[in-house]
């Protein structure tokens, strides 16, 4: 306690002085000692560093310098952590403070650290500033890692620096990094993730071909045929599958996985069919994720039958389902309202516990396909003995159905308990009491629930903006009738 109050008491020093005095030639900044070290960092400080930083945000360097040298800091890799990661969106305030630390004797910036500050000199794409802690960090041997490459990698691909992000991997030696296959898939990684997909094809098939540099595994193909299966370009990943089956590398899970589900997305279900029966025929045994994909994509186009059939199939076949598996089949189930089919599996689920067993997304497709408000609680009750917690959506999903069946001692105990249990009213729930009150033609109780709400500071969505104005002209409409009224009354 007592550490603290000397900081409190320095700082607001600090902050006087150093308002009222601006150092020049004639008064240079004066010699401050050394901060001292410690092993741990109490979180109020890196909170004092951004007010500080944000007190003097517009000064000049040197004056926020002389600022943090005054304040006798406990440096060490948590400090300067926290003081970064609240300035991930602000970088030149995170710039200053690293710098500051890093001329600060005995303390030397970690490989953490400085993967901090290159992430946020590269997200606000200051490439100057990055280059400058690059060239320092490369004066230390063994500092910059395979996180910090990944990190380089992804900020210059993300600015669309495509040639300085290939020149920085052909400089791995530089920093002690080996030049293999493992680091040019990253690179690949990347470069597909912003879309470079066709760069990275290229790049792949010249190191591969030309210079051998690189084994043409099955991992690296798989990169290029997500990347074409991202962009949802179904034609370029058929012509890649059809290079990967004429090339030495034998198509794994992944490979089945990423063009299977690409294919169903484009409602190319025939094809996915196929492929994922020649599977069993090939002996590469189907997965959960691949039979869970085919599963939705039948229930998507109203084959529940075949849906059914399929998991079936797998169970018989030793490919366990999970949580997701029954998901999918009981969110159409509840669609076409086989609701004694639905309990069938929601037992079955309980049965089998473990990763079978119902979670959150299971009940809210139970109370989506509920009639009656008396129907909630039974459903709520069996959802808590799963050991199932009610969240915001439960919450606002339970609200908008006694909403809807105009259930208003419901709605106040929802109400009542979300406030109570720390779950809102959140911005959706009073959207939803805002349009749901409007539809019923309650005008007066929409407009008082967007009060409340724009007086807790939540921002409205564009629709409930929209639909504040319509309400708001009629309420002078009906202003304007009732002083026709009174003036007609009047004068009769």
């Amino acid at each position: 306690m007592g550490a603290t109050r000397t900081i409190s008491r320095e700082s607001k020093e600090t902050l006087f002085s150093i308002h009222h005095r601006t150092p020049s030639k004639c008064n240079p900044i004066p010699q401050i000692s050394t901060p001292r070290l410690a092993h741990s960092c109490p979180e109020p400080q890196g909170a004092f560093v951004q007010n500080l930083l944000k007190f003097r945000i517009n000064k000049p360097t040197d004056q926020l310098e002389l600022a943090l040298h005054r304040c006798g800091f406990h440096l060490n890799d948590s400090l300067v952590l926290d003081v970064l990661r609240r300035h991930r969106s602000d970088w030149r305030p995170a710039h200053v403070f690293f710098n500051w630390a890093s001329k600060t004797p005995g303390y030397t910036p970690s490989s953490h650290v400085c993967n901090e500050i290159l992430d946020i000199l590269g997200k606000t794409k200051r490439f100057h500033e990055l280059h400058q802690v690059l060239d320092e960090m490369s004066k230390r041997q063994g500092l910059v890692d395979e996180v910090i490459f990944a990190t380089l990698i992804r900020r210059f691909v993300g600015a669309h620096k495509l040639d300085e992000a290939i020149q920085l991997f052909h400089r791995r030696k530089e920093f002690g990094l080996e030049l293999d296959s493992e680091a040019f898939r990253t690179l690949l990684l990347w470069l597909c993730r912003y879309k470079h997909v066709e760069e990275a094809e290229t790049l792949f098939h010249n190191k591969v071909k030309d210079d051998l540099e690189f084994v043409a595994d099955i991992k690296t193909w798989n990169v290029i045929l997500n990347g074409w299966c991202v962009l949802g370009n179904v034609r370029e990943a058929k012509r890649l599958w059809r290079d990967i089956m004429a090339s030495n590398c034998k198509p794994d899970l992944f490979t089945y996985a990423t063009f299977i589900k690409a294919l169903t997305k484009k409602g190319k279900l025939g094809s996915a069919l196929r492929l994922f029966r020649g599977m069993w025929d090939e002996g590469c045994k189907p997965d959960v994720v691949i039979c869970n994909c085919i599963i939705d994509a039948l229930c998507f186009k109203k084959r529940v039958p075949e849906a059914l059939e399929v998991f079936g199939e797998m169970k018989e076949r030793g490919c366990e389902p999970n949580v997701a598996t029954y998901n999918s089949l009981i969110k159409y189930m509840c669609k076409i309202m086989r609701m004694e089919k639905v309990y069938e599996l929601v037992g079955e689920m309980e049965r089998r516990k473990g990763c079978c067993l119902p979670n959150t997304v299971t009940f809210c497709y139970l109370l989506k396909s509920l009639k009656e408000p008396e129907e909630v609680p039974l459903v709520l009750e069996r959802m808590e003995i799963n050991g199932c917690g009610m969240n915001d959506d439960v919450y606002n999903l339970v609200l908008r159905l006694y909403l809807k069946w105009g259930n208003e001692d419901g709605v106040r105990k929802t109400w009542e308990e979300m406030e109570r249990n720390g779950w809102g009213p959140d911005r959706r729930s009073y959207t939803i009491m805002i349009h749901q009150y409007f539809d019923k033609g309650r005008v007066k109780d929409a407009m008082r629930y967007f009060g409340e709400m724009t007086s807790k500071g939540m921002v409205p969505e564009p629709r409930t903006e929209k639909l504040v104005h319509s309400m708001n002209l009629q309420l002078k409409r009906r202003s304007g009738k009732q002083e026709d009224i009174i003036r007609g009354t009047t004068s009769l």
